[in-house]
């Protein structure tokens, strides 16, 4: 069984800055790919940034010298720092890893979620 924890979200005005990080654990042989991703009231779920086991990043347009995605490999977990926040960042963030267990080979697994609002 595969876990993936978020802290981090919460409620801050425009132009602030939060900090978002994920913890996976569970019966885990190798983490590829990891992200985050986010889900507006009534849109679609959205990449937010994604980041490979070699450090490799991805960042959606919107988000692009705003966003910084980082991992620890060694911990298994991802951290995505989230500066100049705009109204339009509000969303639930998921956060998602590529991983090999015990019984599946590069399952897709997501955290519960963490809501983030940017709100004066």
């Amino acid at each position: 069984q595969v876990q993936l924890v978020e802290s981090g979200g919460g409620l801050v005005q425009p132009g602030g800055s939060l900090r978002l990080s994920c913890v996976v654990s569970g019966s885990i042989f190798r983490v590829y790919a990891m992200g985050w991703y986010r889900q507006a009231p009534g849109k679609q779920r959205e990449l937010v940034a994604s980041i490979t086991s070699g450090g490799n990043t991805n960042y959606a347009d919107p988000v692009k010298g705003r966003f910084t995605i980082s991992r620890d490999n060694g911990k298994n977990t991802v951290t995505l720092q989230m500066n100049s926040l705009r109204l339009e960042d509000t969303a639930v963030y998921y956060c998602n890893a590529v991983a090999d267990t015990s019984w599946v080979r590069r399952g897709d697994y997501w955290g519960q979620g963490t809501q983030v609002t940017v709100s004066s």
